[in-house]
């Protein structure tokens, strides 16, 4: 009987995991830049206890990995957008201090010049986060490099100020963290992509696919549902068991 209750116990963890991921999913279907994410059952075989105990292997559902596929580039006319071309990513300032990499393009000035991703992620340079000085007019090149009209200056004449840092995952193997940025799996750096290059006034749309989200949400649902009834019918059997070994009166 504890098999069936195991069983099912196992079934649901990994039904939950499933449904975080795609609700998780959902929800950045509109975010920038954002990578569907992949979740994948395996069994993990328990040792020890004699070979009754050494049969069982509950599932791990678990986030493996992301949809790397890229998403739609809409055009927005404006001069701090921008999409990176082919798998180029965009280095970035993680709340760690550790460099991460996005599909982010949505840029933003604080008010101290600080450049930014839309989340307010610091935009890293070859020399570090990038902050620009005080400018009436800031332009990005299809070459990453950040041009600017200095604050009461010619129009005519544009200043280089900076560089995006333009990384390529090939060849690495990247993993996607809980806060949506890419790092290399087990530490370490991308290497800067000689051929990166971004699209300008341009964003890159998530690559969510919503209504094969939708699908796979209802399917995790239908399984939740028949783990229920596995424990009803454990439940049921059990009773129906002690019912059998209760004494006549």
């Amino acid at each position: 009987m504890d098999r069936l209750i195991h069983t099912s116990l196992s079934a649901m963890r990994g039904a939950m995991a499933r449904q975080a991921s795609i609700a998780n999913n959902l929800a950045n279907a509109n975010t920038i830049g954002f990578r569907a994410e992949f979740t994948s059952q395996r069994p993990l075989w328990l040792q020890g206890g004699g070979a009754e105990f050494e049969g069982r292997a509950p599932a791990s559902e678990e986030v493996v990995n992301a949809d790397m596929k890229a998403g739609a580039v809409v055009q927005t006319g404006r001069d701090l957008d921008v999409a990176m071309q082919g798998d180029s990513m965009l280095a970035v300032q993680a709340s760690d201090g550790e460099e991460g990499y996005t599909r982010r393009g949505d840029l933003q000035v604080s008010q101290t010049g600080l450049l930014t991703t839309g989340d307010g992620t610091p935009v890293m340079g070859d020399q570090g986060p990038v902050t620009l000085p005080p400018a009436d007019k800031i332009l990005v090149g299809s070459d990453g490099k950040i041009s600017i009209v200095p604050q009461g200056g010619d129009p005519t004449q544009l200043q280089e100020v900076a560089q995006l840092k333009l990384v390529t995952p090939k060849g690495s193997d990247v993993v996607k963290g809980l806060d949506g940025l890419f790092r290399v799996r087990g530490g370490g750096t991308l290497p800067s992509d000689p051929d990166g290059k971004v699209t300008t006034g341009a964003l890159e749309q998530s690559n969510v696919n919503t209504s094969d989200a939708l699908v796979q949400m209802i399917e995790a649902s239908r399984s939740w549902e028949t783990q229920i009834k596995l424990l009803t019918t454990a439940k049921d059997l059990d009773n129906s068991s002690a019912d059998l070994m209760r004494l006549p009166e």
